[in-house]
């Protein structure tokens, strides 16, 4: 199955980098560039910065963001006077970002844009809806795991993840890192009739028993080392409303109730884990749990890292599609 009858379908999709330089750009091109040949009436926006022709840590040449006739894009009004296309303004924002007002604009000829979107998950999915009103059929998101908001599965309908040598300086490496995202993206989704108020709770822990939401009085989770005597006063289901790190899981790895513990959270942008911590906590029976799983369509790899080394790309896809168990491409060489 290509790529481009794997989003044929989708109204929204997220192109999330592991990192810098691991050929986001280059597979958002080629994204576009298959879209062109379709009827489908495109967006793009990002959440961060991208297109900008150097890259502002390395100070490496970058792919540039090329855009068609009719197609649209979303970025701020600083960015949008930079442009080199010609577009018609669509719609100017009431919202203020540092580098001003959010311009949707279309394009009238081609030619390369830098995208500065939304800052927040909100702003992004509430752009999402707007493109409705504009006859758009499919808004790409640009990301970074960094930010990782974008490939929140309450805010796409896909995603794509790009690595590859920037990750690290060794094939085995590169691949046990991404096994490890992947692996993240997989996890169980945790069904509850309490599905919809969980994912809308304020942030903290709370605990649920039969049904039963309470909420404990620990206003962050970085904070529950202050009251965890009292994070199993309604039993052994923890819910986690903000982000999990290593200092949790070590914790409850060592709970003489490891095997009964099951921690929920949104999803796995909130995971902040090592895999030797995370692999802890399972070893000893705890679950860990997501109420949303992203669709993950396809991992997309750079054999050549900034630092000047290049990966042989046919063993790197080969080690990946062995670990992983989703379409793995160097859109590079993609026919």
């Amino acid at each position: 199955m290509s790529l481009l009858t794997q989003i044929s379908s989708l109204r929204s999709l997220s192109i999330v980098g592991m990192a810098k330089n691991t050929g986001k750009t280059v597979c958002l091109n080629y994204v576009l560039e298959q879209l062109r040949q379709t009827d489908r009436v495109v967006a793009v926006t990002s959440i961060g910065l991208d297109g900008e022709k150097t890259d502002q840590v390395t100070q490496t040449e970058k792919p540039e963001i090329e855009l068609t006739e009719g197609m649209y894009f979303v970025t701020s009004e600083y960015h949008y006077r930079q442009r080199q296309l010609l577009s018609e303004i669509c719609q100017v924002s009431d919202e203020y970002t540092s580098l001003g007002r959010l311009v949707t604009a279309r394009v009238l000829q081609k030619g390369k844009v830098i995208l500065t979107g939304p800052a927040s998950t909100a702003r992004v999915r509430a752009l999402i809806e707007q493109m409705d009103d504009l006859g758009v059929d499919l808004t790409i998101v640009d990301g970074a795991l960094s930010r990782k908001s974008p490939a929140s599965p309450a805010i796409t309908e896909g995603l794509i993840l790009t690595t590859g040598a920037a990750i690290a300086p060794d094939m085995a490496s590169v691949v046990a890192k991404t096994k490890f995202v992947y692996k993240l993206t997989q996890l169980p989704v945790f069904e509850s009739a309490l599905h919809d108020e969980l994912l809308f709770a304020e942030p903290g822990i709370c605990a649920i028993e039969q049904d039963i939401l309470y909420r404990l009085p620990i206003a962050s989770p970085l904070l529950f080392t202050k009251c965890k005597d009292k994070l199993f006063s309604h039993g052994n289901t923890l819910f986690v409303s903000g982000i999990v790190t290593d200092n949790m899981l070590d914790y409850l790895r060592i709970q003489p109730n490891v095997k009964d513990v099951c921690l929920v959270v949104k999803d796995f942008t909130k995971i902040f884990v090592t895999p030797m911590s995370l692999a802890g906590f399972l070893q000893k029976g705890g679950r860990l749990m997501v109420l949303q799983r992203p669709n993950l369509l396809a991992i997309c790899i750079n054999p050549v890292s900034p630092m000047g080394y290049t990966m042989d790309s046919d063993a790197l896809c080969r080690a990946l599609q062995s670990e992983i168990e989703v379409p793995v491409y160097d859109v590079m060489k993609v026919e």
